[in-house]
């Protein structure tokens, strides 16, 4: 609970640190932010023109295959490019670090905001897609709100685990990027739950970022409420709480050693 109270204390410093994070992400170059979401942006397009014109891909539980993907796909976006940030935070922000009253534990806190600044634009990005098809968005929209801050949280704890290990270790980012390639097909992105056999499912959903990614299309699609698999969502908290405290901890042992090693 340290670090999370730190990391509030520390708002006003984080909130700038992530402005400038924000445009420094791409400076130089002609477009500058825009690449931030064109990435994302074109991945669905190829996706849309692939699926939707040439394969003609059936329905997914009658809805539209793009409509399918999308709430699934987005929440991934947003873990993917708050763990890539995490992962090399404390040297990318050596210059920082290395000052003897910066507080260490913000950098990991200013990637994961960031990501969320544009995970935010998705949100709405998202929910226009599903006008422009004349979709009807649910009440239950509401709970990206909480799914979202349950990804945030969850990344805090993981944010803070990794941005400890990678200090120590070199080569940590390439493995980070070679767990993300797997990890996208171990979660329901691409395939559908109900085409699973049901211990394959139990399987899988020991990954927290099931609890997520799932939650996003019962939002959108299913009509489904958090608190209707209130085992699933104590299993997730827990797992959560466990992480950040692990984090936290790895964190705040190792920290007098961050100086010496980036």
């Amino acid at each position: 609970m340290k670090a999370f109270f730190e990391m509030w204390q520390q708002f006003e410093l984080i909130q700038t640190l992530v402005k400038n994070d924000l445009k420094s992400r791409y400076a130089g170059s002609f477009f500058g932010l825009v690449w931030a979401f064109a990435q994302p942006v074109l991945t669905i397009l190829v996706f849309w023109y692939v699926f939707e014109l040439g394969f003609r891909t059936a329905p997914v539980n009658e809805v539209r295959f793009i409509l399918w993907f999308i709430p699934a796909y987005i929440p991934w976006v947003y873990f993917q490019d708050a763990v890539i940030g995490t992962a090399g935070c404390l040297r990318e922000y050596s210059y920082l670090v290395k000052k003897i009253k910066f507080p260490v534990h913000v950098p990991p806190a200013v990637k994961i905001l960031s990501s969320l600044v544009i995970h935010s634009f998705f949100i709405v990005f998202m929910i226009v897609i599903f006008l422009l098809y004349r979709y009807p968005v649910p009440a239950l929209v509401i709970q990206l709100v909480y799914y979202m801050s349950a990804m945030t949280f969850f990344l805090a704890g993981l944010g803070l685990l990794m941005s400890a290990i990678a200090v120590f270790m070199k080569d940590f980012t390439q493995i980070i990027n070679i767990l993300l390639q797997l990890g996208f097909f171990m979660i329901p992105v691409f395939w559908n739950v109900t085409d699973m056999k049901p211990e394959v499912v139990m399987a899988l959903k020991i990954n927290p970022v099931f609890y997520i990614v799932q939650g996003y299309r019962d939002s959108l699609l299913d009509g489904v409420a958090f608190w209707e698999h209130p085992l699933y969502t104590v299993y997730f908290w827990s797992v959560s709480g466990i992480l950040f405290a692990a984090g936290a901890g790895l964190f705040q042992t190792s920290r007098k050693h961050f100086a010496d090693l980036i």
